[in-house]
């Protein structure tokens, strides 16, 4: 992996600000792989380009997922926040040339998760939760969970997740809750 080449490619896609989210959240997700084993470079790469299409506009996204050959279902047609992440998986496979099955899923799901995540799509979705520049009321409960325990870490955030979403009369796509629920039930099976 060039990672100096990549991460060419977002500073030219996003203003300061993101770019400086996408090189923490890369950091974050390293640190997270080396935890729980899964491949660096991997974890490295998907965090630096997972918000490769977020300062992109609505209708190029759109396009792009189109493109991909991807059906939105309702919820995702009337939920614009999930495109950047569904967009960014067809960029970085069709655009960028990227065929690696887990970086583009981890991509694809780190805003929403789902049910059966591999250890990469948890590491993408928590880093970004996690990554240096995040003030949010709990984010540093959600660090010390996220260094801890990724299940616990992925709890946390879905709750975070779903009640703002709720508390704002915002649609829930179904991979989040099908996604918290699956953790639940692991846990307590334990």
């Amino acid at each position: 992996m060039d990672r100096d080449y990549y991460l060419s490619i977002i500073k030219n896609r996003m203003g300061e600000r993101r770019y400086i989210h996408s090189v923490n959240v890369s950091k974050a997700a390293v640190k997270l792989a080396e935890i729980y084993g899964a491949d660096v470079k991997k974890a490295e790469l998907a965090g630096i380009l997972h918000d490769s299409c977020k300062e992109i506009d609505k209708k190029l996204m759109l396009q792009i997922i189109s493109n991909g050959g991807i059906i939105l279902d309702d919820t995702q047609k009337h939920s614009s926040k999930l495109w950047h992440a569904i967009a960014g998986s067809v960029y970085v496979r069709d655009t960028l040339g990227i065929n690696d099955d887990d970086i583009i899923n981890s991509i694809r799901y780190h805003t929403s998760g789902r049910a059966n995540m591999s250890i990469l799509e948890k590491i993408i979705f928590t880093a970004d939760f996690i990554s240096e520049e995040r003030e949010y009321d709990g984010v540093e409960i959600m660090r010390k969970k996220a260094y801890r325990d990724i299940d616990e870490a992925m709890l946390f955030g879905l709750e975070f997740t779903i009640s703002n979403l709720a508390r704002h009369n915002k649609l829930i796509h179904r991979d989040a809750v099908d996604c918290y629920n699956e953790i639940l039930i692991k846990r307590k099976a334990v």
